[in-house]
């Protein structure tokens, strides 16, 4: 069956991000893909992030563990998969086989959240050129758990150096963390500033450390770079 899906060209979509363009598909199914630019663009201004108290005890409490780029392949079939109010996903076998070898090249990554048994319970991914990060899916298993993803990368870029969150359509879910809508040329005029610039995704391992406490770290992090 996937002998009938098309290959998509790492280096084009690399360009067609730099462009300000990103491929989506009708259903999961489809063999095609699309290009999208949307007139207005939801971004979400590093320093504007809004952590809730909820969320923030919720970290706090370590019921999640978190890594990045460990399990870049189950989280973009997770995002992929249905969900309550989201039969269809945009994500068909194209874009899962290309993404999946972007992030072997370096260029896509991945934050993960697990339970205390080990069990993957909600992440997101993107793709990262430059001092920006491209927000494509995330997911939930668990409650909070895609909330503790995106709280997590929202610290590492920022303790990165990164400039632009794009996170492509702004909604009312979002705007809860602080999303906002731009106009396609203020985007294009952000993005433009962001791309030629050197950031670092892995500098925040640093802060996490390799032990307990990362979600204790993480709201740390955020409330001292407010």
């Amino acid at each position: 069956m996937t002998a009938h899906f098309r290959r998509l060209d790492t280096a084009l979509l690399l360009r067609a991000y730099a462009a300000g363009l990103f491929p989506m598909a009708d259903t999961r199914d489809s063999p095609d893909v699309f290009w999208v630019e949307p007139r207005r663009r939801g971004i979400l201004p590093l320093p504007s992030f809004h952590l809730s108290r909820s969320l923030a005890r919720t970290l706090r409490r370590e019921r999640f563990r978190h890594t990045r780029d460990q399990a870049f392949g189950q989280v973009i079939s997770a995002c992929a998969e249905a969900a309550p109010g989201r039969e269809q996903s945009w994500i068909n076998r194209s874009i899962e086989e290309a993404y999946v070898r972007l992030y072997r090249e370096g260029h896509a990554h991945s934050i993960e959240t697990w339970d205390a048994h080990g069990e993957l319970v909600g992440g997101l991914y993107g793709v990262r050129i430059g001092a920006a990060f491209f927000g494509e899916s995330m997911f939930s298993r668990e409650t909070d758990a895609s909330k503790a993803a995106l709280a997590h990368l929202v610290a590492r870029l920022r303790a990165g150096g990164f400039r632009l969150l794009d996170c492509q359509f702004w909604t009312p879910h979002l705007a809860r963390f602080g999303a906002v809508e731009v106009r396609r040329s203020r985007y294009l005029s952000l993005l433009a500033e962001a791309l030629p610039l050197a950031a670092d995704w892995a500098c925040f391992d640093a802060v996490l450390g390799g032990g307990d406490g990362a979600g204790s770290r993480i709201v740390q992090f955020l409330s001292q770079t407010s």
